[in-house]
């Protein structure tokens, strides 16, 4: 093999093997489902909510509610979903102040819903819809 036809070889072995490495790796994260839904807070809309799904090891998903309720999870930056299998799910208004502040606002939902949360989702494979209909008084949440 002449010193031209060497480089050549070597140039597309390089390549070739750049090629497998970046379609070989498998996915940077675990499966994940996507989740969205609606939360409710006596029947209304609950906006500017945030919900949190954590697994029972690894990482949360979380979302921020609309102005018509509406949250769509997300596990990592540009990655839609949350974890598959089972999770506590985590929801509150309130909104810390920074640097020890007092919040910005209170929380204007019962304990059972963050604190003490009786909220429980399993994720699977493709699309989930949980919706949680809360209450501000005793009498608990439908999902």
């Amino acid at each position: 093999m002449d010193k031209e036809h060497g480089q050549l070889f070597r140039c597309r072995l390089v390549i070739v093997t750049l090629a497998c490495l970046a379609g070989c790796g498998g996915p940077a994260h675990p499966e994940v489902g996507r989740v969205s839904g609606v939360v409710t807070l006596d029947g209304q809309p609950l906006p500017a909510a945030t919900v949190m799904f954590q697994p029972t090891s690894g990482r949360a998903s979380i979302a921020t509610t609309d102005s018509a309720g509406k949250y769509s999870l997300t596990y990592l930056d540009g990655v839609p979903g949350a974890l598959l299998g089972a999770h506590t799910v985590i929801i509150r208004t309130e909104i810390p102040g920074e640097d020890g502040q007092p919040p910005i606002a209170k929380e204007k939902l019962p304990k059972k819903y963050h604190d003490r949360t009786e909220l429980t989702a399993e994720v699977k494979p493709g699309s989930n819809t949980f919706n949680f209909e809360l209450a501000s008084q005793a009498g608990g949440a439908k999902k």
